[in-house]
Formats: C-alpha cells, sequence, structure tokens
C-alpha cells in the first residue's frame, strides 16, 4: 500500500498494482512465446525485447524520482481546488474515476499523437516493429509527467487519489494483455472495449490506421469522438520513419534530436517554436535534408530492422539483465530507505547497463569499454553500499566475484567477435525482410 503525507493529513494512493503484477507478466510472455512456437510463428527477436525490457526498466527506475512530486501535484490540487467534496464511504468517486480515468487517457493519448513534444514522449512505446506481450512494457520516461495534467480534472471533481491512481494502475495492467498478435478477433467485443484486434490498429503504420484506436479499456471514446477503425489489412508496426536501433536510450531521446535538428533550421524563433507544438506529420515551409514524416509503409514493402546474433551474446546479456533486474527491484521497493547518493548511483547504473548492452547488440566501437565501465562502477557501488550498511568483508566478497567473472566472459566474447565473420553467426547491422 502507498501512502502520501501531505502536511498533517496521510492520503492512500492504492498498491502498486504494476509493480504486483510484473510476475504476471514475464509468465504471460512466457506462454506467448510457447503458443507462438507452437503455432510455428516468429513474434519475438531477441534485440528487440531486450530493447523492450530496457525502456520499461528505464521508465519504473526514472519513475522513482518522480511519483512522489506527481502524486504531490493531484493531490494538492484535491486539498485546495476541489469544487465537490463527497462523503465517507460514498461510491460517487469510484465510479466517476472508472469512467473518468478512462477519458482523460483517451485525451492524454490522442494529443500524444498529434502534438509534436507529447509525441517525442510517447513515441518510445510505438517504435517496436514487432508486436507481443514484451511490447506492453516498452514504456517512456517522462509519460507520466505529461499524463498527470490530464488527470487533475479529477481532483477538480473531488475524486479521491486512491481512486484515481487505483483506476490508473488497473486500467495499466489491463492494457498489457491486448499487446498481442496470438489473439485474433474477438467479434462484438472488438467494437467496445479494446482487444488485441483493436489495440494492433493502433500500433499499426497502414496509412488507414494511422492516429486510430486511442482507448485504454472502452472503446465507446473512440467511437463517439470519430477515432475508431477496425482491423482489416495486416498490420506493418512501428514508425512511420523507422528507429532502427536496439538502443533504449535513443528510442527516448531520438524524436527530440529530430525536432531540435528542423528547428534549429527555421528561420526565426517562432517558426523554430511551432515544430514543437504541430502534428508529427506537419512540413515546415523551410528546406529539410531529412522528412519529418515519411510516407506510410505497406505489408509488401516493409523490411523490419534487425541485427545478426553474436555467438554467445544472448546469454551474457540474458545473465546481466537478471543482475540488473534485482538491482531495479531493491530500488524500487527499498529506494525510499537508501540515502539519495547511493539511490543515485543505482539508478545511475542501471541506466548505464541497459545503454551497454544496446551499443554491444549494434556493435558499437565503444560498446565494450561502457560495459567493462559500468561492471567496475557497480562493484565499487556496491561494495561502497555494503560497507556503509556495515556488512562484514566476507560479503563484499561475491560482488567483486561476479564483477570479475562478468569481465572475463566479456573478454573472451570479445576473441570470439574479432574472428573472421564466417566463423560467427551471421554479421552486425544484417536486415531481414518479412
Amino acid at each position: 500500500m502507498l501512502f502520501f503525507l501531505h502536511g498533517t493529513s496521510t492520503y492512500v494512493v492504492g498498491p502498486d498494482y504494476i509493480a504486483l503484477a510484473i510476475p504476471l507478466f514475464f509468465a504471460f510472455i512466457g506462454l506467448e512465446m510457447a503458443v507462438a512456437r507452437k503455432q510455428r510463428r516468429t513474434v519475438y527477436h531477441f534485440a528487440d525485447v531486450i530493447t523492450d525490457l530496457a525502456c520499461g526498466v528505464s521508465q519504473q527506475v526514472t519513475g522513482v524520482f518522480m511519483a512522489s512530486g506527481l502524486i504531490a501535484l493531484y493531490v494538492y490540487v484535491y486539498k485546495h481546488g476541489r469544487l465537490v467534496t463527497f462523503s465517507e464511504g460514498s461510491v460517487a468517486p469510484w465510479l466517476i474515476a472508472a469512467f473518468g480515468v478512462d477519458l482523460c487517457y483517451y485525451w492524454w493519448h490522442r494529443l500524444s499523437h498529434r502534438v509534436n513534444f507529447l509525441w517525442a514522449v510517447h513515441v518510445v512505446h510505438h517504435s517496436s516493429e514487432d508486436f507481443n506481450l514484451a511490447v506492453a512494457l516498452r514504456q517512456e520516461v517522462l509519460g507520466d509527467l505529461t499524463a498527470t495534467p490530464f488527470y487533475l480534472v479529477l481532483a477538480l471533481a473531488g475524486v479521491t487519489p486512491l481512486a484515481v491512481f487505483t483506476c490508473r494502475s488497473l486500467s495499466l495492467v489491463y492494457q498489457f494483455w491486448i499487446h498481442t498478435e496470438i489473439v485474433g478477433k474477438l467479434g462484438p467485443l472488438d467494437r467496445w472495449i479494446n482487444t488485441p484486434s483493436a489495440h494492433r490498429v493502433h500500433h499499426a503504420v497502414n496509412e488507414r490506421y494511422l492516429d486510430r484506436n486511442y482507448a485504454a479499456v472502452l472503446m465507446i471514446w473512440d467511437r463517439l469522438f470519430g477515432s475508431y477503425e477496425p482491423e482489416g489489412e495486416v498490420c506493418v508496426y512501428g514508425l512511420s520513419q523507422p528507429l532502427r536501433s536496439f538502443n533504449p536510450l535513443w528510442a527516448q531521446v531520438h524524436h527530440w534530436m529530430a525536432m531540435a535538428n528542423v528547428a534549429a533550421a527555421a528561420p526565426s524563433f517562432w517558426q523554430g517554436f511551432q515544430v514543437f507544438v504541430r502534428p508529427p506529420g506537419w512540413r515546415p515551409p523551410w528546406p529539410l535534408t531529412t522528412p519529418l514524416d515519411p510516407a506510410p509503409v505497406s505489408p509488401q514493402s516493409v523490411v523490419k530492422y534487425e541485427v545478426a546474433p553474436r555467438k554467445g551474446l544472448t546469454a551474457y546479456i540474458a545473465v546481466q539483465f537478471a543482475l540488473v533486474g534485482v538491482a531495479t527491484f531493491i530500488l524500487l521497493m527499498f529506494g525510499t530507505r537508501l540515502n539519495p547518493w547511493a539511490r543515485g548511483a543505482l539508478a545511475l547504473w542501471t541506466i548505464a547497463s541497459l545503454w551497454a548492452w544496446g551499443a554491444l547488440v549494434e556493435a558499437k566501437s565503444w560498446g565494450l569499454a561502457l560495459e567493462a565501465t559500468r561492471l567496475l562502477f557497480g562493484c565499487l557501488v556496491a561494495a561502497g553500499w555494503m560497507w556503509s550498511a556495515g556488512l562484514p568483508t566476507p560479503y563484499v566478497v561475491p560482488t567483486f566475484g561476479v564483477a570479475t567473472s562478468s569481465m572475463f566472459w566479456l573478454l573472451r566474447m570479445r576473441a570470439l567477435w574479432s574472428r573472421p565473420t564466417s566463423e560467427i553467426s551471421g554479421c552486425p547491422g544484417e536486415a531481414y525482410q518479412t
């Protein structure tokens, strides 16, 4: 149960349902893999899955530092600005929250596709060229920062923090299962609630599917505001201008960089400012070296971006990701008990880990150096924390052991990668046709 203190008042904002559901998320990902394998379908690619999970971990880690401020904002508006006060035990706030959260999400989601700076945040979730349950975890770091203001109208309406944050969490948990190609059409349900069929349309970049089906749970808003589109032709996933990278940090910032480059070429400040508030497909009147929004792709022309596997890398990253998963769990569950320096160092190490793996997957020249640096940094941070916590020296030894063995493993792989490409599985940068 999460609490927020405001002056002498204590506000309950509910359990962290998303954190509690994480084991189920991974269980269903495993089930989806098994079903796809039985059907002889390829719906997962290792590099893309790692990027999905890395974006999710980044969002959770940075959320530790933003959550209290965003909750405080809602609580402040609720306490000082609400126009209605419901009696204790009233079901009215919950009924308003059940529909209000869904409606607020709809408009945040719709504007996030129609306003460039909001799209720069949300584009992360759409950047995968696959569509599977792991993509549901491919989340934007600044998503809560842009979404929270849309829910403040519920604070003005007197909806308690507990009702709003519970409904928001349950809504996000619900949206996990709709990211799959394994589940087909569900008949009339596709028209009234958000289903995998309806959400496949939303993630597709086919011209007829662009900017459709924004719903969280209820499709009534799309039908009411004219943005509903049923699934017809085969969906093509990703972006109109493909990301072509498995670097989770680049996934978070690439559209910001694109907007900045376009704005820098503008004849005036005002014209440059318009880049950030115009729709993503807007073409400025001044010359561009690279178009902001190329023509939509088709199922016949799409070429997915992929890199060939490098010998030993899949197992290495899987093991390292498990270790980082433990660190992330500690940060999420016990972060408030750590001092700010320890919390910041753990978050920095986690982000560096995700960045390094993206570089290794894409065979960047600096990837090995970054990975070696983050192993050393992680070892020192863990040892420093253990010593500061008063743990005996023997407890610190395994930390150095893990770092050292990982370093030897990394160097051994480097020796394998330096061999001719005929001796390893494929070569970096290889793309495949679907």
